[in-house]
């Protein structure tokens, strides 16, 4: 069973600094550019903790990690981070536009602690594979702070939002914090401290399973710290703070949850050669041809992205910008063996139009193996469509691979099965600010 608990939150002191000039987006979200730029707005932005700059003469004693704690306690001294006086429970709501369609959306969740549990539990499932150097990363950065800044984003599945219906109530007075983000992105949070209501929130969340949309590096740092410091404590104590994690809930069943694709552009292939391509293909699409970029107007271009979708609602539908030949959608062929052409796959996987794309177009299509895939080495990846077209058509790229989003209900049927989807499938937007909270393991 999920268990989730109140706690009392470090925040920034709204009297001290302006919320918009110190909070961040998530660590793995954070370009150099954005690091500079977060550095100069503010002497207590939180990239400073989040994501610190390497310095000459970094040392054992002395480096990006030693400066963050050392940060972080300061500001806590000066009083720039207070902690709040109760424990609570914090509504999140963010307003924002989706990129794709334009269309305002709204999302509302809670901040919460939640039990670490090793998957094998049964209660927390990842949808993807992690890497190693990001969680040394996180994981030596826990260490010294011993601090959490960023939120892990969980799903849970509440058909009768009967958890929504909590939120709402909540939410019926102005929100005490607001913030926009860079991106237009309004971000409000309400504390939660009446216990009556914090008990309803811990009753609702009981039985349910919880998916990590975003944050699996971060996840698993908790996880590795908590092994770490029960080896340490050479017993089991179940209310230990490192026993818990702070963590951003939502329901998979509400509106707000958008998924944004992400497309795969191609280069440097050697001798690459589009009309050999296609053929290579025709046991497994049809293929339906667009006006070349030289006549190709904008009504034109929306159609094909109308069209994609449309085809996409039915059948995995790819969209292909070729360089020198335009753009087409190549859609699978109701006869094609999916069991038989990915044999290791699931039922559920074999649905992804990225699991189709990576094992019949990449591999077959243009001889990109799986290790080429995981070494980039003639691959990288764009949110946005018109980027990616755009590599193509300015002759950076050979190819782009355009993709219709991941579906909620998929991420949740493929994590909860014990399975997880190709890296790079989903895009959660927008984004959880990092800094609206922050969990301290203090003992």
């Amino acid at each position: 069973m999920a268990e989730i608990r109140a706690f009392a939150a470090y925040r920034y002191n709204s009297s001290r600094v302006q919320l918009e000039r110190v909070l961040t987006q998530p660590y793995d979200k954070i370009t150099p550019e954005m690091q500079e730029r977060y550095y100069a707005l503010d002497p207590c932005n939180l990239v400073r903790i989040e994501k610190g700059r390497p310095e000459p003469g970094d040392n054992e004693r002395t480096n990006v990690y030693t400066r963050a704690a050392a940060t972080l306690q300061a500001w806590i001294t000066e009083g720039i981070l207070v902690r709040d006086p109760a424990p609570a429970i914090y509504a999140y709501f963010q307003e924002y536009v989706a990129p794709d369609t334009g269309v305002l959306h709204h999302r509302q969740g809670f901040i919460a602690l939640g039990r670490v549990e090793d998957y094998e539990a049964g209660v927390v499932h990842r949808h993807e594979q992690t890497l190693a150097a990001p969680k040394a990363d996180r994981l030596e950065l826990l260490r010294r702070t011993r601090a959490q800044t960023g939120q892990l984003f969980m799903l849970f599945a509440d058909p009768h939002r009967r958890v929504d219906q909590l939120l709402e109530s909540v939410s019926r007075v102005p929100a005490p914090v607001e913030v926009r983000d860079e991106y237009g992105v309004v971000h409000r949070l309400w504390p939660i401290v009446e216990e009556e209501t914090i008990q309803r929130f811990i009753t609702e969340l009981v039985d349910k399973k919880l998916v990590i949309a975003d944050g699996h590096h971060r996840y698993e740092t908790a996880l590795a710290y908590r092994n770490e410091r029960r080896q340490a404590a050479a017993a089991l104590l179940p209310h230990a703070p490192y026993e818990f994690a702070m963590m951003t809930f939502f329901n998979a069943c509400s509106e707000g949850i958008t998924i944004l694709p992400t497309h795969r552009v191609v280069a440097n292939l050697p001798e690459f050669d589009f009309a050999r391509f296609r053929k290579q293909l025709e046991p497994y699409f049809d293929w339906y041809a667009y006006p070349d970029s030289a006549g190709r107007s904008q009504q034109e271009r929306e159609q094909f992205r109308r069209d994609l979708v449309r085809r996409g609602a039915t059948r995995t539908t790819i969209g292909i910008c070729a360089a020198g030949a335009g753009l087409f959608l190549f859609v699978l062929r109701p006869n094609v063996n999916l069991e038989e052409l990915i044999p290791e796959a699931t039922p559920a996987q074999r649905r992804l139009d990225v699991m189709v794309l990576h094992r019949l177009v990449l591999e077959k299509g243009l001889g990109i193996t799986p290790a080429a895939v995981r070494n980039e080495s003639y691959l990288s990846y764009e949110r946005e469509m018109e980027k990616a077209i755009a590599a193509v058509e300015a002759g950076r790229a050979q190819l782009a691979c355009l993709l219709n989003p991941v579906r909620v209900e998929q991420v949740m049927e493929i994590a909860l099965s014990g399975n997880v989807l190709p890296q790079k499938s989903t895009d959660f937007y927008p984004k959880l600010l990092s800094g609206l909270t922050i969990y301290r393991l203090e003992e």
